[in-house]
């Protein structure tokens, strides 16, 4: 199983990706909103999303998982 994590704390603003989606390097897999600038996160390896582990709204600590990959 592979993850992707947070590289900082802040809410989800928004998901770009759900269960069952393909993902590929370097795509964009969620919005992060920290110190009121949002930030994309991208997919550091590729694969399909088994489970999204946040909602939007949450709040995440820095190196928390967003996403698990098969």
């Amino acid at each position: 199983m592979r993850v992707i994590t947070s590289p900082m704390a802040g809410t989800i603003f928004r998901l770009l990706v759900h269960a069952g989606d393909a993902v590929v390097p370097g795509q964009d897999v969620v919005v992060l909103e920290s110190m009121k600038m949002e930030i994309a996160v991208q997919a550091d390896v590729g694969g399909t999303v088994t489970r999204v582990r946040v909602s939007e709204g949450e709040f995440v600590d820095e190196g928390g998982i967003l996403l698990e990959l098969a």
